[in-house]
């Protein structure tokens, strides 16, 4: 019998699971030779009597699983060794800043959590790499991190204008409940850029369908001047281009990041609140630099749901939290301060789709019972491989790079 187990979340603000309840029926029902355990949590967002009543064993110990499910990164001491894992780990995109010391938030340090699947011979399996031939993921949070992230950065334009705020995503708990709030409010003259053409803008671009903001191309948006709120989505194609003069080249640009530059200049003086959606690499230019804040002088909030700190928006200095998901940046000194009217508004909240989640759950399930597990307790067609990044203390070919990246201070 093949074992799967659901951990508890370290994180007592991470209220998200890997599989809701009614994924367990259909896995038991699908699978005859399988069992699931179910770690009890206070916080997560299905009860364990939901779990158990479709037929999870409720249980502290995992030692008898062959494969551990979470969702965010797990504490290295609470790793089993030999055992499989998959989670987000977030190793793979190297960055300068991917470490809790350096976040300065709740977090672990990711080359310590490497060393420890290392030295405990566990076979690491990451979500974020379980991707077709095409290099097409399977699976993502990403939808409701657009979502959720349009929500809070609206509600943070809102406050900037002296109205009052909606309830928090967090409070509303259902999607729903998004749509119906956002439908009522007015954003007078609203000018809104959202980056990017992946899963996070479409989830970005799909709830501005209900805040009735109209949406325009590009080329509108630099001449458009009726006083009404507007939106424009800008894909990659848009907000860079190659510094040889070539034409933009989606291959080419995912292949030489560093041999392109921001362009995203030209639409930023009306600009009111940009959202950043688009997938960054730390070798791909930033949107702005620091010192163009200044000149942005209509720019009131900056909802960086990427949430890549100093990366893509180098004002985002730290992640926020679901609690106090807004922080302010001085626009001359670009330091943290309190709030006031003449300050940039932040909103970089790094777990967005945990303030919906029972919804971005119930997705993000939907895809590991489709797309994963039947590559792992069938035959895998290379995807589960492509994915793995450790197996018996040594990282796999396509990881080896990260052998320097453990080792260096």
């Amino acid at each position: 019998m093949y074992k799967i187990a659901i951990i508890r979340e370290s994180r007592s603000d991470d209220r998200r699971t890997p599989l809701v309840p009614a994924h367990i029926k259909e896995l038991l029902s699908t699978f005859s030779d399988l069992s699931i355990s179910v770690q009890p949590s206070e916080h997560r967002c299905f009860s364990d009597q939901e779990y158990e009543e479709q037929g999870a064993i409720i249980t502290e110990d995992l030692s008898a699983c062959n494969l551990v499910l979470g969702v965010k990164e797990i504490e290295p001491d609470l790793l089993i060794p030999s055992k499989s894992y998959m989670f987000f780990s977030h190793t793979s995109k190297i960055q300068p800043d991917n470490s809790a010391a350096a976040q300065g938030t709740p977090g672990m340090d990711k080359k310590e959590l490497l060393k420890e699947i290392l030295k405990k011979k566990i076979t690491l399996i990451d979500y974020e790499n379980i991707r077709d031939d095409l290099s097409r993921r399977y699976l993502g949070f990403g939808r409701f991190a657009g979502i959720v992230g349009c929500y809070n950065s609206l509600n943070l334009y809102l406050e900037t204008l002296g109205q009052k705020p909606m309830p928090r995503a967090h409070e509303l708990n259902s999607y729903e409940k998004l749509k119906d709030n956002i439908g009522k409010r007015d954003f007078g003259n609203a000018r809104i850029i959202i980056t990017g053409d992946g899963r996070v803008a479409r989830g970005s671009l799909e709830f501005l369908e209900f805040a009735n903001i109209q949406k325009v191309l590009p080329d509108e948006y630099l001449q458009y001047n009726n006083s009404s709120a507007i939106f424009c989505n800008l894909p990659t194609s848009a907000y860079v281009s190659n510094k040889d003069g070539n034409v933009f080249d989606l291959q080419h640009f995912i292949n030489a990041p560093e041999m392109y530059i921001s362009v995203l200049d030209k639409y930023m003086p009306s600009t009111s609140m940009l959202i950043s959606s688009h997938y960054w690499d730390p070798k791909s230019p930033r949107l702005f630099e620091k010192k163009d804040i200044e000149k942005y002088n209509n720019l009131k909030v900056i909802g960086d749901i990427t949430c890549d700190v100093n990366g893509s928006i180098p004002t985002t200095s730290r992640p926020s939290t679901i609690i106090d998901p807004y922080y302010y940046i001085d626009r001359t000194t670009l330091q943290e301060i309190n709030q006031h009217n003449q300050a940039l508004a932040i909103m970089a909240v790094d777990n967005l789709p945990s303030e919906l989640p029972k919804d971005s759950s119930k997705e993000f399930g939907d895809g590991i019972v489709k797309e994963v597990l039947p590559y792992i307790l069938e035959k895998d067609d290379g995807r589960i491989k492509r994915a793995t990044i450790t197996e018996n203390g040594y990282f796999l070919p396509s990881y080896k790079y990260l052998t320097n990246y453990i080792n260096t201070k």
